[in-house]
């Protein structure tokens, strides 16, 4: 099992406001901000992970909140949707909650899973999907106690024009199964883990591209164990004919990037180092971590920074 692909990683979306975007998943979605740093390539631009206690693997949505980016569009060659995985029963919970914020969230199911859906501050498409057998710790607060916390990724959907060289990046080189289908829906699951590890497709040829701005996502990552299987798999993704960045240290895990045929960025990602490695498991978050590259500019950094109090 440790030399496979062990479901999603993280995900990482883009923001337009960095103190409304914490505000929204710290208090009202009420999961933990594990990580507080700034993005490598712009480091005056916030990056936050929000996570379960510890940020496990699977449980981690990152945000690039770039002020005042404007809205993007979702499409084709983007991962549209967000699934979270909630627990059994607690559907009534979220929509009372969501209504409480004003936020609209639509009943639905999808392979018959009951689920809400609903858009983020910015029109970032999250689904709430119940399950059962999802034992992950859960971050809780004074208002979202266990019976009701985010358990952490149930799935992701990439919605493209055309479904068929993604699926063999899936099945060829992640080691998915194709699990469903109905109708323009496909889903794809890996048994090397229990959670965490679905991936939907929605194919449609008359979809409109996608436009990478605030409420998209910027990509999706693969959970690795570590380093050595990353490297396994940079050979299959270069074996197959795609290309593939060099290993990048990312401080909390080392990553190789790719684009898949249809357009989703790809990133694959390792267990190691780990969240606790730059501040101990009850401070995680509480203070401004930097890359080691620009911790010498960090008092310009802190200065241009947006204030999130």
């Amino acid at each position: 099992m440790n030399n496979r692909i062990l479901g999603l990683h993280h995900i990482t979306a883009i923001a337009d406001n960095a103190k409304r975007n914490l505000d929204f998943y710290t208090q009202v979605l009420g999961v933990r901000l594990v990580k507080k740093t700034v993005n490598f390539d712009d480091p005056g631009t916030y990056h936050f992970y929000f996570g379960n206690e510890e940020g496990t693997p699977g449980t981690i949505l990152t945000f690039f909140p770039w002020e005042g980016i404007g809205k993007g569009t979702n499409g084709a060659g983007l991962a549209t949707h967000i699934g979270y995985s909630i627990p059994k029963g607690s559907i009534d919970f979220w929509k009372n909650r969501l209504q409480q914020f004003n936020v609209n969230a639509e009943e639905g199911e999808i392979f018959g899973e009951k689920m809400i859906s609903f858009q983020d501050p910015d029109g970032l498409q999250l689904q709430f999907i119940e399950s059962s057998t999802d034992e992950r710790k859960v971050w809780t607060t004074e208002d979202i106690k266990e019976e009701n916390a985010l358990k952490g990724f149930h799935n992701v959907t990439l919605s493209l024009k055309k479904a068929e060289p993604t699926i063999k990046v899936l099945t060829d080189i992640f080691g998915y199964d194709l699990q469903k289908q109905e109708g323009e829906r496909y889903r794809f699951a890996t048994d090397a883990v229990e959670t965490a590890n679905l991936v939907d497709i929605i194919e449609n040829d008359k979809l409109l591209l996608g436009r990478n701005a605030a409420g998209t996502n910027h990509h999706v990552a693969f959970r690795v164990k570590d380093d050595n299987v990353l490297m396994e798999f940079r050979e299959k993704v270069l074996s197959a004919g795609l290309n593939i960045t060099p290993k990048i240290d990312r401080d909390y895990f080392y990553s190789l990037y790719f684009r898949e045929p249809g357009g989703v960025l790809f990133e694959i990602a390792t267990d190691n180092p780990g969240f606790t490695v730059d501040e101990p498991l009850n401070d995680l978050g509480t203070s401004l971590k930097l890359p080691k590259q620009h911790e010498g500019l960090r008092e310009k950094i802190e200065k241009v920074l947006p204030k999130l109090s």
